[in-house]
């Protein structure tokens, strides 16, 4: 994703701490427009998101526990993109693990920042089709807890329009995704 990106410059570091998935900084810096503060950002590696159809139309989703939200989240399977691995490799392998499904056609449908108030993390966003179950999944991660689930579009999108809990990245990679799934229900 191209940004025209305009860097502040970096007047001084304050705080760096080494997380499992990310990082986080608060460095004093100048912006672009003059203004210095302090500013914090998560250093994010960035996201990969599958909007997995069956050949019925339908999304195969997770409802996940977040414990920063103190409860469980509707999703589309994603997940954070590994050192040396590609967005596709990352939701191929993401897929497998959340939903137990492969996907033998992968249509990219853009990327976008996640949250750039205060991370720098990018979510690439995938429409997967022509899914068949794999007949032994890999292990789920410790800190996963999450069930599968299958929606209609109409289903998601009641959904969403009714406030349930699914989060900002489903959200917009469903609307990314629903020109295609309109074009799916139609064959």
């Amino acid at each position: 994703m191209s940004l025209g990106q305009e860097p502040p410059q970096l007047l001084k570091q304050r705080l760096f701490y080494e997380g499992r998935k990310f990082n986080f900084e608060v460095n004093r810096l100048r912006l672009p427009n003059r203004a210095e503060g302090d500013w914090e950002c998560i250093r994010h590696p960035g996201g990969a998101l599958a909007v997995p159809v069956t050949t019925e139309g339908d999304l195969i989703m997770v409802r996940q526990y977040r414990f920063a939200v103190l409860g469980r989240l509707l999703e589309f399977p994603a997940g954070t993109l590994e050192s040396e691995e590609t967005p596709i490799d990352t939701i191929r392998r993401e897929i497998q693990e959340e939903i137990g499904y492969t996907a033998k056609t992968w249509l990219p449908m853009g990327n976008f920042p996640l949250a750039p108030g205060y991370s720098d993390e990018i979510i690439y966003a995938f429409l997967a089709t022509d899914l068949e179950p794999i007949e032994a999944p890999p292990a789920a991660d410790a800190d996963e807890d999450m069930e599968v689930i299958s929606l209609s579009p109409t289903q998601l999108e009641n959904s969403i329009l009714a406030g349930e809990a699914i989060d900002a990245k489903t959200i917009a990679s469903f609307y990314l995704a629903k020109p295609y799934l309109e074009k799916l229900a139609a064959l």
